[in-house]
């Protein structure tokens, strides 16, 4: 098992929504927002008039989650390879170039210190580029592809629409409230579990009054007024990206690996949310409802007994000891490892998923 294969899992909570799975509002409407008193209806209906929308920008996301603090950086670090680079993302701010021609054709630069991370999609093509490592990925994907990939990057579209996905009875949802982000009038929707087994205190997402575009999500934990995860457009144009941005070529000394996923259809891999998928064993079940859905992995996904040096030491450094097994506690998620190698995840405390497992 690989190292850090483990890490997304135990550092989750980046996608708070992920675990929460309901039906959209229905038959919303659609009305242009542009006006002066839209509903909440009206605003989220909007989300989806922007999947055609071309637009370059910057994107800033900052975290605030709570966990522990860990030695990173050169220079007697503990942490190496993606260890590194995933806990990075989640605990410090980082920032994104977005190039957006429509559903098919996207580009995403993530600059850190020294490297660039790029993903660009160019219809059928999508490469993943990581100037530290050297290495590149070609992907061909099949003809019923989703419109979005970017392999992990982070915008607010990606919480507007795991957030709206949330809206159900367990939900109050605000009035539209009148916003500036990026040099845009938006309009702002708050998202409020009623719940209170849920870690998660609101959800405020700001759409742009004239293209339905989400620019800024903020995800705030129970009982806080601060972000615990923020993500928005500190600029953004509108209009059609340069061509040449959608092409990439790979240089001459990286590792490339290609993946043909032409003849796989997608119509059998859909996921949690409403839709059949092909079970291979190991995909996650699903228990509770709404904000408190607990997502659990099955026996065997995670075997510490293979773990040695800095992963062993750097999960004893994330997780305390709790009845059968281990745990971590961030403002908006928990992940649980059993003894017996399952991984439960969820919006909600550790004590839920303890009881959860038994």
């Amino acid at each position: 098992m690989k190292k850090s294969a483990w890490l997304p899992a135990v550092i989750a909570p980046v996608v708070v929504a992920g675990a929460v799975a309901a039906p959209m509002i229905a038959n919303a409407a659609n009305d242009p927002i542009a006006g002066k008193n839209p509903t909440a209806a009206d605003v989220i209906a909007s989300i989806a008039e922007s999947s055609d929308a071309q637009y370059s920008g910057k994107l800033a996301q900052t975290s605030a989650l709570g966990l522990p603090e860990l030695p990173t950086g050169s220079g007697g670090s503990s942490l190496e390879g993606d260890a590194s680079d995933v806990l990075g993302l989640l605990t410090s701010s980082h920032t994104a170039r977005v190039y957006v021609d429509g559903p098919d054709k996207q580009r995403f630069q993530l600059t850190q210190q020294l490297a660039e991370q790029d993903v660009v999609r160019n219809g059928s093509d999508v490469w993943t580029w990581d100037s530290k490592d050297r290495t590149a990925t070609h992907v061909t994907l099949p003809s019923d592809a989703p419109e979005d990939l970017r392999d992990g990057t982070t915008t607010p579209a990606d919480v507007a629409r795991q957030a709206v996905d949330a809206i159900t009875p367990t939900t109050a949802v605000s009035g539209p409230t009148a916003v500036r982000v990026a040099g845009h009038d938006a309009w702002q929707i708050t998202l409020t579990p009623k719940s209170s087994d849920t870690l998660v205190g609101a959800v405020r997402l700001a759409v742009d009054q004239q293209t339905g575009l989400p620019l800024r999500a903020t995800v705030e934990a129970a009982g806080s007024d601060d972000p615990a995860v923020q993500v928005g457009f500190t600029s953004l144009d509108y209009g059609a990206p340069a061509a040449r941005l959608f092409d990439f070529t790979p240089p001459s000394n990286a590792e490339v690996t290609e993946k043909d996923l032409s003849d796989a259809g997608t119509h059998e891999q859909r996921g949690h949310g409403g839709h059949d998928r092909a079970r291979s064993g190991d995909e996650p079940t699903f228990s509770g409802t709404g904000w408190g859905t607990i997502a659990e992995l099955p026996a065997g996904t995670v075997d510490r007994s293979d773990l040695e040096g800095d992963a062993s030491g750097l999960l004893d450094q994330l997780t305390k000891p709790v009845d059968g097994g281990r745990a971590v506690q961030t403002a908006l998620v928990s992940v649980y490892l059993t003894d017996d190698g399952r991984v439960l995840a969820g919006a909600v405390p550790v004590s839920s998923l303890v009881a959860a497992a038994k």
